[in-house]
């Protein structure tokens, strides 16, 4: 399965490289039959598939300097902070401080990232329909180019929006973040059903009809933060039919042979358990993406002794975050501090995040993505998820509460915690109950910032983040965008 995964990825770059073909098997066909194929039609989707999983300073999670950075780190779970050693640079730091500028290079990466994958979407839809391509292909094609067009918005708000390739970037009109969610939503309500329902094997990774509907689920979630509306009966309509798809929570319970001690880790190792998965990228390190996360947080010596080679001694949780948690809770065994194998002891203040930085040894560490082989000093091939059943859970929760029916709610939230080996809550979830449990589920999954901005939380003095202005829920348009293309108009307040 995960061969012609990579095969599809392979056959794609390829494709986009070759100058000349006549000795090449695909002289025998035009575009139209070409795309027009199954196998054609995997091709034009895995040059987009290709995109989401990403490298350095591209892609939505695994690598950094990217979406997830600048999505984790403007919150409140984990900050790389500049160490006083003189190791790392202040990026992260300024990040989490809610200091970033139109010039910031984790917030240009992130643009030029979503726009490039805009660019590849537009293109595939573009070959699949005028091949006459089979229309679940058109539909996965353009659940892709809505996806990224959602994670723009949301990020950045009004933004260039195009659908059609045959324009330069100065001409690129600028669309409100309400006209680009109107037609992300539109996209999404047109084509989800049109999307297999097939689970696994050549779809892992994939968009099928489940993906599609958790998407929109996350689109209807955020509706009253993009356009001043709330739809949380969409919402809560939208997970309803990703409970069709006969996901479940995976098992929690003890399992000696997992490095954390639980099955629940399962869900963030090689290839993801799809009981519960929903979306996830597929990883394999110095071959298709990486997944850093780990290495990138244990100190040296600590990372020699856990997974047998040097950790970078970046990430860490700040305290207030860890201390949220109830011992009791198995996710919190995805934490390290104190003494380490390896001769480390962690603390878990930092007296500093940029100047002079942090100490080596300051921070609380995370393993959630314990590394799974192949792994060496670059990477490890954790698969990702983006969207789990958890999470679904977790949002029938928080609408159902914000619906006035938070008995309805107490269910969903109840299964998260038990799975965590806790009890169930005492009385009828509020939405901190929700808020609180989000964060201990799905904490660096990348749905943090999110989550705080809904909940009236980004703004927020937290640990070393003095209170914020308004104007910073959103990031800015960089710079080199503005000069690329007169007619954008900056965020307020940049």
């Amino acid at each position: 399965m995960k061969k012609i995964l990579l095969s599809f990825i392979i056959l794609a770059a390829a494709t986009q490289g070759c100058k000349k073909v006549n000795e090449s098997v695909y002289d025998k066909y035009s575009a139209s039959e070409f795309y027009s194929s199954p196998k054609g039609a995997d091709v034009a989707l895995a040059n987009v598939y290709s995109q989401v999983s990403g490298n350095w300073g591209t892609g939505y999670a695994g690598a950094d300097n990217c979406w997830y950075d600048l999505n984790t780190m403007s919150s409140d779970e984990q900050v790389i902070p500049h160490r006083n050693t003189g190791d790392w640079q202040l990026d992260f730091a300024q990040l989490y401080q809610r200091q970033w500028l139109p010039t910031s290079g984790i917030v240009n990466n992130t643009w030029n990232w979503l726009y490039k994958s805009i660019y590849t979407a537009n293109l595939a839809v573009d070959q699949l329909q005028q091949s006459n391509a089979e229309a679940s292909k058109i539909a996965e094609a353009k659940v892709l180019r809505a996806f990224f067009y959602y994670l723009l918005i949301d990020d950045f708000g009004s933004v260039p929006f195009y659908t059609d390739n045959n324009i330069t970037v100065d001409k690129i009109p600028q669309a409100s973040r309400t006209t680009v969610y109107n037609f992300v939503v539109k996209e999404l309500t047109d084509n989800v059903d049109k999307l297999t329902e097939t689970k696994g094997g050549v779809y892992y990774g994939r968009f099928n009809k489940w993906a599609g509907y958790a998407l929109l689920a996350k689109v209807y979630l955020n509706a009253e933060v993009y356009t001043g509306t709330a739809k949380w009966a969409d919402c809560l309509a939208a997970c309803d039919k990703v409970s069709q798809g006969s996901f479940s929570l995976h098992p929690g319970g003890a399992n000696a042979a997992s490095p954390l001690g639980y099955q629940y880790y399962e869900l963030f190792g090689d290839k993801l358990p799809e009981d519960e998965t929903i979306l996830a990228i597929y990883a394999t390190a110095d071959i298709v993406s990486r997944n850093i996360y780990a290495l990138r947080s244990v100190n040296g010596p600590n990372g020699v002794a856990l997974f047998g080679f040097s950790g970078w001694n970046g990430t860490i949780v700040p305290r207030p975050y860890y201390d949220r948690y109830d011992n009791a809770d198995i996710r919190k065994k995805q934490y390290l501090v104190g003494a380490q194998p390896g001769g480390v002891t962690y603390t878990a203040d930092v007296t500093s995040l940029d100047n002079p930085g942090a100490g080596p040894n300051e921070g609380i560490r995370g393993v959630k993505f314990f590394p799974v082989p192949p792994q060496n000093g670059s990477g490890e091939s954790n698969d990702f998820p983006i969207y789990r059943y958890a999470d679904i859970l977790l949002m029938k929760a928080e609408c159902n509460v914000r619906l006035g029916n938070a008995a309805a709610a107490k269910p969903f939230i109840d299964q998260v915690r038990q799975r965590a080996g806790l009890g169930t809550l005492a009385s009828n979830p509020s939405l901190e109950d929700v808020y609180n449990e989000r964060g201990f589920e799905l904490n660096w999954e990348g749905h943090r910032r999110q989550d705080m901005i809904r909940f009236n939380k980004f703004l927020l003095a937290h640990d070393f983040a003095p209170a914020a202005p308004a104007f910073r829920l959103l990031f800015p348009i960089p710079t080199s965008a503005l000069n690329a293309n007169p007619g954008l108009k900056q965020n307020t307040g940049y």
